[in-house]
């Protein structure tokens, strides 16, 4: 029981770490007085580098470190960079900095400044990192020898420690959002993640270690560097001829494709060497399968594309929703709602909205077409995306008519007389298209991809909604531009009074309209797998967490 609270309790502050940085918006624009697009520049690059950095941590993971020391080195990294972010608030420092110890940007000198851009990376590190192991190792754990299997103690583990994550949530979103002061709202977070690593590192006797049991990432690097290094040999006209192992028994290959024959050479035996030889060097000899199993990530590749845009618009949510959200009324009587309070609705709408595609998916097997499940579910979602934008801008017009109205053009920092509940809507509607999309995008993954790089599912998908998320940055930059055309108005001015982010939200609108035409005719023209899924539930996917061993090609490493 006092492993599992060990590393339990790393979960438990990663959901405080994650409010210190939601709230990040918040702090830049009301505090260093940023603008909202420069302060949302920021957001987006953490939160980009943060989705992207998983990809590569992974495969250093199983390649070099293992769970353990990546965990642990990225605990410690977290703990410094919210050290770090609490350190460059006024009060902290102020005085030993020569500065004032007020929350006014004439405070922040240049030392706080340096502090702050020093923890972002060292935070980003640190989630990347959990979202990296933090399963993992949690299951290398759970490893027991049959002596020790008991699963009703396992039950009582997870009950316990799903009740703590539960409580640490609530605490998180209602307490925190009524400390005012920014030192303390990064400060709590700072000391708890601190606590958490050293509980954690004084189990490190008691754990489980593994070594790192190899990437299938490498294997697609072998197919390429072994297919360049016979860039001038022949392909045989017998595709038989092709290096294949032919253990039937114990080994199960991919059948041959014409497509991309240009890898194929990645598969040629030198019939001048000794094909034993041959073999010892992976590096320059593949199998057919491993060709193949390559073949079908690059063909995945076009749809992985279309993905990109998606992360542009889950990027206005933590985002301008946010500094929206943050002007307007909270309360609701005499009660003072908090800004996370959407996040509730929002966690609601995803959560049940996944739900509801797995029985789309199920009801789709039941025809016999369960394998277009993830592709519509995926085009579903873009169409969520597209409502959602076209809402937040029909309710950002409406936001900007009352700011109008009541003169508040000129004063940014006075609270809109329009209730936050106006943009429930888009929170709903952003959160049923992250949970559909995220989803049936794991499910696409699963279907259609090599069964050895299962356990990068995640990975993968977070990865390329990442590079959207960095590139919402260079959108707004590209969009401001255009509007400028004709001599007229940029649409990003300093704050969001003074700007027309509708007409960027209905932008995205359009995008996403033409993202999801594209979509559907690389979906059309897409050669489809069987599905391998068995009835989802919209809890889980199986056998995502299993074990790749690089070393071995005697494995069912092929797709089914």
């Amino acid at each position: 029981m006092a492993t599992v609270v060990r590393v339990v309790v790393l979960l438990w502050v990663d959901i405080l770490a994650m409010y210190a940085m939601y709230v990040m918006m918040e702090y830049l624009t009301n505090v260093w007085k940023l603008g909202f697009t420069h302060a949302a520049a920021i957001v987006n690059i953490f939160w980009g580098v943060v989705s992207v950095s998983p990809l590569l941590l992974a495969y250093i993971v199983d390649t070099i470190m293992g769970c353990y020391w990546m965990l642990l080195l990225s605990s410690v990294s977290f703990s410094v960079g919210l050290g770090l972010l609490t350190m460059s608030t006024p009060p902290v420092l102020g005085r030993s900095m020569g500065t004032c110890r007020e929350y006014k940007p004439e405070c922040i000198g240049e030392g706080q400044k340096i502090l702050f851009y020093t923890a972002l990376p060292l935070i980003a590190f640190g989630m990347s990192g959990h979202v990296t192991t933090w399963n993992s190792f949690m299951a290398q754990q759970f490893i027991q020898d049959e002596e020790e299997d008991d699963s009703r103690r396992t039950f009582w583990k997870f009950f316990y420690s799903v009740l703590a994550t539960i409580i640490f949530t609530f605490v998180a979103v209602l307490a925190l959002p009524y400390v005012k002061p920014w030192s303390l709202r990064f400060g709590i977070p700072a000391i708890c993640t601190l606590v958490s690593t050293l509980l954690f590192l004084s189990g490190s006797c008691s754990y489980k270690y593994f070594q790192p049991p190899g990437s299938p990432l490498t294997m697609f690097v072998r197919v390429f560097v072994a297919a360049v290094s016979k860039l001038f040999y022949r392909l045989p006209r017998d595709a038989k001829e092709l290096f294949e192992f032919q253990n039937s028994q114990f080994y199960v290959g991919i059948p041959h494709t014409r497509s991309l024959r240009c890898l194929d050479k990645a598969a040629i035996v030198i019939p001048t060497k000794p094909l034993d030889e041959q073999e010892k060097n992976l590096w320059k000899l593949c199998t057919v399968t491993e060709v193949e199993e390559t073949k079908t990530i690059i063909r995945m590749i076009p749809v992985w594309l279309t993905f990109i845009l998606c992360g542009v618009v889950s990027a206005i949510g933590f985002t301008y929703f946010v500094e929206q959200l943050d002007h307007l009324n909270h309360k609701v009587g005499r009660l003072k709602l908090p800004s996370v309070a959407l996040l509730w609705f929002f966690e609601q709408s995803q959560n049940q909205c996944a739900k509801l595609y797995a029985k789309l998916a199920n009801y789709l097997a039941q025809t016999g077409s369960r394998k277009f499940a993830p592709s519509l579910g995926i085009a579903i979602s873009m169409i969520l995306a597209i409502l959602c934008c076209i809402t937040a801008a029909k309710v950002e017009n409406r936001r900007l008519s009352v700011v109008q109205k009541h003169g508040l053009v000129d004063k940014p920092d006075e609270t809109v007389p329009m209730t936050m509940f106006w943009l429930l809507p888009q929170f709903i509607l952003l959160g049923a298209f992250n949970g559909i999309f995220n989803y049936s995008a794991i499910s696409f993954f699963i279907d259609q991809s090599p069964v050895s790089t299962r356990i990068y599912l995640p990975f993968f998908i977070n990865a390329v909604v990442g590079v959207g998320i960095l590139g919402s940055v260079l959108s707004v930059f590209v969009v401001g531009k255009v509007s400028e055309n004709g001599g007229k108005m940029n649409w990003f001015q300093h704050d969001m009074n003074g700007s027309r982010v509708d007409k960027y939200y209905w932008t995205l609108a359009w995008l996403m309209g033409i993202n999801l035409v594209i979509f559907v005719v690389v979906a059309l023209f897409y050669r489809y797998k069987e599905s391998v899924l068995e009835d989802q539930r919209g809890a889980e996917f199986g056998e995502i967490n299993e074990p790749y061993d690089d070393n071995s090609k005697g494995l069912l490493c092929c797709c089914c």
